[in-house]
């Protein structure tokens, strides 16, 4: 059975998905197989499906490209490649996991299957502005506790008790915590 990656692209039983996450299970005899969480890349669906030996799939080539988020309309996104200024238009069922840490101007990459694009890949850590929290208490430290609050985007992080409404601040995408002033 082929190596599993997060991340890969398979084409399996006539459609392409992406491998968002999976487990190896050997059972006694010699028995494996893989339970994959796939995301199909045409609408966006995610579902678990166990692949077995026997089973049949290619692994699909994925192409990145620098790209630049410009707006929004309704539930398209439009970004504009940075080498030829060409406009790719994403939807928001494809992008919904990034949307929170997605702001105009942002440098991504664009993920293309087949000349199809398919997703966005973030930055590790983006600098968003704090549009609401709780006033810090005086005496306040960076070593006291932390309290949420809501970013431009409508993310809603923990924060330390110094943070106030308008400062902007440092947040790991992949884990959506906050990491320090910007």
């Amino acid at each position: 059975m082929p190596e599993f990656r997060r991340g890969m692209v398979i084409k399996f039983e006539g459609k392409i998905f992406q491998v968002v996450d999976f487990q190896h299970v050997m059972l006694g005899r010699g028995h494996a197989f893989v339970k994959a969480k796939l995301k199909n890349v045409e609408t966006g669906q995610v579902f678990e499906r166990t692949i077995r030996e026997s089973d049949t799939f290619e692994e699909v080539e994925l192409r990145e490209r620098e790209a630049t988020y410009s707006y929004s309309q309704g539930d398209n996104y439009y970004f504009y490649d940075t080498e030829n200024y060409e406009e790719i238009i994403l939807n928001k069922e494809l992008i919904e996991d990034a949307l929170l840490y997605l702001t105009e101007g942002q440098e991504v990459r664009i993920q293309y299957v087949e000349e199809k694009p398919i997703g966005i890949v973030l930055p590790t850590a983006v600098v968003l502005e704090v549009v609401d929290t709780d006033p810090g208490v005086r005496g306040d430290t960076a070593s006291g506790g932390s309290k949420p609050a809501k970013l431009e985007t409508g993310l809603v992080v923990k924060v330390p008790l110094y943070i106030k409404i308008g400062e902007k601040i440092k947040v790991d995408t992949r884990t959506g915590e906050f990491i320090e002033r910007a």
